[in-house]
């Protein structure tokens, strides 16, 4: 490797001659370039790929309690001509026992029942269709936003926790040739509500015993323990309703969820100016940065937004994360066969995080989901293996990350509306 110590850019030189089989392959491995199968990726005036920061404007979701601090629902309640305390009852109906049915809410007067839903728990989400693992432990839901908009959340159960991948945008303005959720470009940003709402719908379903994988005749007192901003979208371009979703979830019930902030991932492709804003908020969530290259001239082609802020520029805002808040950064990175997975890219993966220090990240390599013929495939078993070995070698803690779901299109960069999903949503309508 050459390193040019002014700007920290590294190239690769040949391979010497090894033993080892990482070194072999190494030697042999083509470059395979992203380009897009099957769409047209949007392109800019000057012909670079588009890149979507704003929200369309289109027409807002109705104002729900999720949307609102404590104060606010308070007032609202008000408002409405009633006395302010039945705000906190009501907050305690939905972010406690999870439900919007008046029916169940039983010590709200029976005559004021149905103003007080309609007012501050208006219909968000209509499910359209709901896809299971043969177990039943991996559940994907497919949501209608009040608009037509459609968004999906993934269900996991694990040993000892259950995660719920969660969407916080209609689509994705980043433009990933890779990723499926990107190719119809931004429909909208998602209200704080809107992401709220899929972690109580979820932890409704686990009580009432809908999530498999668990033998247990009382499940309700279980819910979501962890959450992963890896759905639909970028968050951080939803910045401010994401994070008001994320207090919304820390807060103690009945004013939130209940949750802990270190159960909670927040994850990117590199907006730095929003990584440096989450690392002043002192809510100790987990941050994931999307890296998938560590070398800019190919992660300019595979995550279009490493146009604005280079390799160098994610990595030092990550480890000023770490710095800030203690909580060790975790590197996503997808395993693309003859793409990203050369062995020289490990190596120099290791290298750029070791230059920030040790200790403060963990590496999360993920095989990417398999489609015959395509350029965007898995990499093969032996090399991921090494990959692996290779970051573990030089001292970053390095786990091949499961790749829960895919059997369903739940996993990693599978979040997609698809025509049949369209259709079926209109049936519903």
């Amino acid at each position: 490797m050459t390193e040019n110590p002014r700007t920290r850019e590294t190239r690769p030189q040949a391979a010497p001659a090894s033993s080892r089989s990482g070194a072999i392959r190494e030697t042999r491995a083509p470059q395979v370039r992203p380009a897009t199968e099957g769409w047209t990726q949007q392109k800019d005036a000057e012909g670079r790929p588009l890149l979507q920061f704003a929200s369309p404007k289109r027409g807002k979701p109705p104002v729900h309690l999720a949307d609102l601090t404590p104060a606010e629902r308070t007032e609202k309640v008000k408002e409405l001509g009633l006395p302010g305390f039945r705000a906190k009852q009501l907050s305690t109906h939905y972010f406690r026992h999870y439900t919007s049915d008046p029916a169940e809410m039983t010590d709200l007067p029976a005559g004021i029942r149905d103003e007080l839903v309609a007012g501050l728990l208006p219909p968000l989400l209509t499910e359209v269709r709901r896809l299971e693992t043969d177990r039943g432990d991996t559940i994907k839901f497919l949501w209608r936003l009040h608009d037509g908009a459609l968004v999906e959340s993934v269900l996991m159960r694990y040993p000892g926790r259950i995660t719920l991948c969660v969407s916080s945008q209609a689509g994705c303005g980043m433009n990933c040739p890779f990723c499926a959720t990107g190719q119809a470009g931004l429909t909208r940003n998602m209200s704080t509500a809107e992401i709220i709402e899929q972690i109580v719908r979820a932890n409704r379903l686990i009580a009432e015993g809908g999530l498999g994988g668990k033998k247990a005749d009382d499940h309700s007192m279980e819910r979501v323990s962890n959450i992963v901003f890896m759905g639909m979208g970028e968050p951080l371009a939803n910045y401010k309703r994401v994070m008001d979703a994320v207090r919304s979830m820390v807060a103690p019930q009945p004013d939130g969820l209940g949750m802990s902030a270190r159960g909670i991932t927040v994850s990117t492709v590199g907006l730095v100016p929003a990584i440096k804003k989450l690392a002043d908020e002192n809510i100790p969530v987990t941050f994931a940065l999307s890296l998938h290259a560590p070398d800019d001239h190919l992660r300019d082609e595979l995550i279009p937004v490493n146009s604005r802020w280079k390799v160098d520029e994610a990595l030092d805002a990550a480890y000023d994360y770490y710095a800030k808040t203690g909580r060790r950064v975790s590197i996503e990175y997808a395993l693309i066969k003859d793409m990203n997975d050369h062995a020289w890219r490990a190596d120099l993966l290791a290298e750029k995080l070791n230059q920030r220090g040790r200790g403060w990240v963990h590496v999360n390599p993920i095989p990417l989901n398999p489609t015959p013929g395509s350029i965007w495939t898995s990499s093969e078993i032996p090399v991921q293996n090494e990959f692996v070995r290779r970051l573990n070698d030089a001292g970053i803690p390095t786990t091949l990350r499961d790749t829960r779901g895919k059997e369903i299109d739940g996993a990693c960069g599978q979040l997609v509306a698809t025509t049949e999903d369209e259709a079926a949503s209109a049936a519903m309508a």
